[in-house]
């Protein structure tokens, strides 16, 4: 899998994305707020967000590491020249 950076977003209708920074494709994660949660949290919403989404990532890089599948993600088919 190619590497690229990754960003987190607010978008047009409200809902926090990950994406790729360069904006290429869809966003890989999207995190919607019903309107009763967005008025509980108006001005922390971007940092709950934010921890969803490292939650989501290291809870998929220990089940990767459980399993022994983390190299089957790490691939990236190479050229020696």
């Amino acid at each position: 899998m190619e590497s690229s950076l990754l960003e987190i977003v607010e978008l047009p209708n409200g809902d926090i994305a990950l994406q790729r920074a360069d904006g290429e494709g869809e966003p890989l994660i999207n995190i919607h707020f019903s309107e009763e949660s967005k008025g509980y949290m108006p001005a922390m919403r971007l940092e709950i967000a934010k921890a969803m989404i490292q939650a989501g990532v290291q809870a998929f890089s220990d089940m990767s590491a459980e399993r022994g599948c983390v190299a089957e993600y790490e691939e990236v088919e190479r050229t020696l020249h």
